[in-house]
Order: structure tokens, then sequence, then C-alpha cells
């Protein structure tokens, strides 16, 4: 159901959400970036719908609200293991459609794969999210040929016009608190765009043979193994475990996930010295087929969800939709 209501009544809709809830949207944070005096957008915790970035793409994704940077997951002693508390509220995400299709990967990924993920299940299960439409395209972004551009599975919708709010509710919740503030009821539309300045081409004949292909070398000598690409991307999942032990008592501590990346040193690291893909190039190859083949190959779509965030924050200007694009190249070469 659509309604139309003042900023001021919405914002109080938000302030009772947040007795229940944590509120989260793109946020300007200033100074926040990587050099003097200037900005970044990511996600934090909001109170009002003025301190939501509408027309930036944010330079993170929203994906730490479901899967914490690191999060500890139980407590031990030497006789005693203790499950680490689930949070208190549950959490509201306002974020775009290449987004909420990240979120169905990631259910994909950690409830969905053979087995459910308790820690993420438990945050999952009391999440809702409103979708924010896009007006225009943002530069990297290739959403449009990923099929991501559009999505009517949100909870809510919400547009700001001239300090009004038009709102699609999908979610009993949020119906009660709009009809409370005796909102306005009208038919409400999501905007979705058509078209990016950036397009892909995935090859219909894609196979592992592309893996043979030398366009891959390219990537050892440009590639620095930071992992920015995954750790902003909405649809990287990996992470690692670490036991935390204190100081005042080594048999006591916390076991964490700490998200982890398969372009960094190590990640492949295994008992009696063995590790995988200790070339760069090796680990761009594993990471684009991963993308854009074999995910596809079990789920029926791409994992990638063209939010172009992975050529936004590279320090080497490796641009991940250049690299689809030539794949059809490497696919001829090695024909």
């Amino acid at each position: 159901m659509g309604y139309k209501l003042y900023l001021e009544k919405f914002n109080e809709i938000l302030k009772e959400l947040s007795s229940e809830y944590i509120i989260y949207a793109p946020i300007l944070i200033k100074g926040g970036a990587n050099f003097s005096d200037t900005d970044r957008v990511r996600y934090g915790q909001i109170s009002k719908v003025e301190d939501i970035v509408f027309d930036e793409k944010s330079h993170f994704s929203f994906k730490e609200v479901l899967l914490p940077q690191s999060e500890t997951l139980l407590y031990f002693t030497e006789d005693e293991v203790r499950e680490a508390a689930p949070k208190s509220k549950g959490s509201i995400v306002f974020l775009r459609s290449c987004d909420l299709h990240a979120v169905k990967r990631m259910d994909d990924i950690y409830l969905r794969n053979g087995f459910e993920d308790y820690y993420y299940k438990r945050l999952r299960e009391n999440t809702k999210f409103i979708l924010m439409g896009c007006e225009r395209t943002f530069e990297n972004c290739f959403c449009v040929d990923m099929g991501t551009n559009k999505s009517n599975n949100y909870d809510g919708y919400i547009r700001v016009e001239n300090h009004e709010v038009y709102f699609d509710s999908k979610c009993e919740t949020f119906d009660i608190l709009l009809e409370k503030k005796e909102a306005d009821t009208i038919e409400v539309e999501p905007k979705f765009i058509s078209e990016n300045n950036v397009t892909v081409n995935i090859p219909e004949e894609l196979s592992l043979d592309v893996m043979k292909s030398t366009m891959w070398e390219e990537y050892n000598q440009r590639c620095i193994a930071c992992g920015r690409c995954n750790f902003v991307c909405p649809t990287c999942t990996c992470f690692t475990m670490q036991d935390i032990f204190y100081q005042d008592n080594k048999n006591v501590g916390e076991r964490r996930r700490v998200w982890s990346s398969c372009q960094v040193d190590g990640f492949t690291d295994m008992a009696g010295g063995h590790s995988f893909r200790q070339n760069k190039g090796q680990r761009m190859r594993f990471k684009v087929l991963h993308k854009v083949y074999d995910y596809k190959k079990k789920w029926g779509y791409h994992m990638c969800v063209g939010c172009g965030r992975c050529d936004d924050i590279c320090p080497e200007y490796i641009s991940f939709s250049n690299c689809i694009n030539k794949l059809q190249s490497a696919c001829d070469e090695v024909k």
C-alpha cells in the first residue's frame, strides 16, 4: 500500500521504530575517506530521513549489518563454552536495488547452501529492508546488464520529494505506524534506472577453458592484494576464524568470525604449509569466474550485482567491468 506524508511525520515513525530496531542507511562521514579533508559515504545509524544520503552511492555496502566485520560467536573458559548473545534490537536497512539483490545472494550462501548459518540467520530474521530508488546511474555501475536494477522484494520503498515522503509498504509494522500518523493513501510506484554508462558483456559460451587465457597475467603486476574489492562488495562473504585469548587469563577468551578475502596473501594457506593461488593473476581469475560463471551454474543467476564498488575502491584502478568485457576475447584465444 502506498502512502504520502510530511517528512516530520515520517521522522516520528523512525523515532518509534528505534525502540525496537537499529536503523541503518548511507550517511556522510566528514573526513572519513582516504585523503585529507575528503568525505566518505558508508552505512551508519540514523535517526531522521535528513541523515540519509540519497544522491550518492555508498562506498561500502550494507552487508556489515548482516555479516559484521568482526563478530564474536562464543566465549570460552577452561571448562565452559557460552554462546554470544544476539543484538537486543532488530535492524532496518535503507538500501538500493542492487544491494537488495545482494541480500538474496547472501541468503543463498548462508541459508540455502546445504546448511543454515545460525549466527547469520538470527540477524537476518530480525532485519527489514527499505528500498531507495535510483534517480540516475552512478559512476561504474552496471546493474542493468546484471539484471539487478529493479526489485520488488522489499518491506518498504521510500522516495523523498519537496519535504514529503512517498512510501510503498509491504510490511504490517510500517502500515500500522503510517496509518497511525494519518498518512494519505496513494499509489506509489518505485523508480528504477534503465540505463548505465558502463555496460558489460558476459559470453554465453563462457567455460572453464578461459582459465588458460593469458589475460590473467596482467593482474600479476597490477594487483597489490589489498582485498579492498572484496571488502566493499555486497556479495563477498568469505571469513576466517580467530581465537582471542585474554591477557589476564590465557585459558579464557572468545572466538570471532572476521572478514577475509580471496585476494589477500595467506587466504588459501593450509596445514602442512600448502597454499593455493599465490599468483595474483590466479586470484583475480578465481574471483571473476566465481562472480560470473560458477555461481550461475549452481543458482541460475550471477553472483555479481553490478554495483561497481570494486571499481570505485581499487587503488590500482583495476576495473572489474573491464575484466568481464575481456572474457570474450579470452574465450576466442583459447579455442
